[in-house]
């Protein structure tokens, strides 16, 4: 059913094989659009991504605020902000609680 294609990358213009088990992979998840880079170029991207965003694909790094643990007052840092209406826990007394 799939064959092997020669696809030129958008991004560095080199010619790279989309190949049989490939198209067979994009398929079966529902893509619709052939690779428009190469895998090193690909790579390069994904990479570059991880090390400007904290790790996720369009996820800037969580805010944390500083805290003081209900439980055992050890300094801690929480990613919401503290009202002080309700207790906050460090990660260990908080999973300790749970």
């Amino acid at each position: 059913m799939f064959a092997d294609k020669v696809l030129t990358c958008k991004e560095c213009g080199r010619e790279f094989t989309f190949s049989a088990s490939e198209q067979e992979f994009y398929a079966e998840k529902g893509f619709e659009n052939e690779p428009g880079r190469c895998p090193e170029c690909r790579a390069a991207r994904k990479a570059r991504f991880k090390g400007n965003r904290g790790g996720g694909y369009g996820r800037s790094q969580r805010k944390m605020y500083p805290a003081i643990c209900a439980a055992c007052g050890k300094e801690t840092s929480v990613p919401f902000q503290p009202s002080g209406d309700r207790p906050v826990y460090c990660k260990e007394c908080y999973q300790s609680q749970r």
